[in-house]
């Protein structure tokens, strides 16, 4: 998509054009009418560089089983739809692709990807319907899923997640993470990728913060 804006027009004009090609971003070439996104494959994360005995006896291990409870969040998580925000403009109005979605909410991918990381790392994950009594389980909260616009040419998928530990009815820690992923596209693709990649660099935080949990201590 081309747009062409003449260079004496006043700044509102050329911030009007734009909004108007962000919004029309969800149906350009790239993204055609219809275009379902989601995070893809769940490529195993590369091997850390090798290390004497002596460090790797020093490195904590995560939890060996943990339940995993299906994320919560805000009621415009709770659908299929595509939401950007041009914080440039009116951070208050989530604004939505016309002609792309994700293949579940937010919350589900979110809680499928981190759940994947989890078990890629050796931990054994369990859903709230397994019989688990005795193993920790893991609450996770996400405050803010966007694909956020700084300005018209930059943005970047942020990802705000408060995690929470329990065992035996007793919270052992909770914590809040925080990514945020450049985008490659100003469009609905290059969000997707982008908090793809939040996504993913969260779930390595829960995991290395998992790794620091004694469920034994009161």
């Amino acid at each position: 998509m081309r747009t062409i804006v003449n260079v004496q027009a006043p700044r509102l004009l050329i911030a009007l054009a734009a909004a108007v090609l962000l919004a029309g971003c969800g149906s350009s070439s790239r993204n055609m009418p219809g275009t379902v996104f989601d995070f893809g494959p769940a490529a195993m994360a590369p091997a850390p560089a090798a290390q004497a005995p002596a460090a790797q006896a020093s490195i904590p291990q995560a939890l060996p089983a943990l339940v995993v409870m299906d994320a919560t969040g805000p009621a415009v998580l709770d659908n299929e739809r595509m939401f950007y925000r041009l914080h440039y403009a009116d951070a208050m109005e989530a604004r939505m692709y016309a002609n792309s979605r994700w293949s579940g909410n937010p919350l589900q991918l979110v809680t499928q990807r981190v759940k994947t990381r989890l078990a890629q790392s050796g931990m054994k994950v369990l859903s709230a319907t397994d019989a688990s009594n005795g193993i920790p389980i893991l609450r996770m909260e996400v405050d803010d899923f966007t694909h956020a616009f700084s300005s018209a040419s930059q943005s970047e998928g942020q990802l705000i997640l408060r995690a929470s530990v329990f065992s035996e009815h007793r919270l052992v820690d909770q914590r809040t993470f925080t990514r945020t992923t450049a985008a490659g596209s100003a469009d609905a693709a290059g969000g997707a990728r982008a908090l793809a990649g939040s996504t993913d660099a969260v779930a390595a935080d829960i995991l290395a913060w998992l790794a620091t949990l004694d469920v034994g201590k009161r």
